[in-house]
């Protein structure tokens, strides 16, 4: 099943930054060379394990960081728990050849913001991953609706509340539900990308959601961005 594009973005003049964590050597690099072969991508940082993945992201987040899930030590879903108990609001997506959908269900509930599978065909593969790093939320029909279904069925549904957000939070969570990406968003209200990421990171903490993807269907299920 091919991925699904929610929205499109315009791209920003600045390359998306990319983190690639995978214990593969010969396949972070094959990745690294195709991708920067698309000028407004840029891979800045590339580790093999979990512990490193945290402390790269927190030295300096980048927009996207692809996870992948089997790996020693830490797996991706535990980094990705610790990615986001860090705050960092990068889109995570899951890189995987797993397509069990208790695999995606745990991504879900970890913060993945999207779920990739490494068998997919290359060109399909790095279209999608193109597509996510220049502002694309890029899930399959079956992810997008598992997440609906864990929102709904969240303990937390009843306490999210949009009256808890300051006028420049609303601003910017419902730029963030049209996916666009910090730069765009920093742009469009003419604030600085910093003062972005910060919000963000408030607007998820005081909604008590995971991932940016998962604040972009809530949005859309309360209708905020009518």
């Amino acid at each position: 099943m091919h991925p699904t594009h929610i929205t499109n973005a315009t791209t920003s003049v600045s390359p998306a930054t990319v983190m690639l964590v995978d214990d593969h050597p010969m396949l972070r690099q094959g990745l690294k060379q195709l991708l920067q072969l698309n000028p407004q991508i840029e891979v800045v940082k590339e580790c093999n394990n979990g512990q490193q993945a945290v402390k790269l992201a927190l030295e300096d987040e980048p927009d996207v960081i692809l996870l992948d899930i089997n790996m020693p030590d830490i797996d991706g879903i535990q980094t990705l728990k610790l990615l986001r108990d860090n705050d960092i609001t990068s889109r995570i997506i899951i890189f995987t050849v797993s397509n069990y959908e208790e695999d995606l269900v745990r991504a879900i509930q970890a913060g993945a913001d999207g779920y990739l599978l490494k068998d997919m065909e290359a060109e399909d593969l790095l279209h999608a991953i193109e597509q996510v790093c220049l502002g694309e939320l890029v899930v399959s029909p079956k992810l997008a609706n598992l997440l609906a279904k864990q929102l709904r069925s969240s303990p937390h549904q009843a306490q999210r509340e949009i009256d808890t957000l300051t006028t420049r939070e609303r601003d910017v969570l419902k730029l963030l539900a049209q996916s666009l990406p910090n730069k765009l968003i920093a742009r469009k209200l003419n604030i600085a990308e910093t003062t972005v990421k910060v919000h963000v990171k408030h607007i998820l903490k005081k909604l008590q959601l995971r991932s940016r993807v998962e604040a972009a269907v809530w949005v859309h299920q309360q209708g905020i961005d009518q």
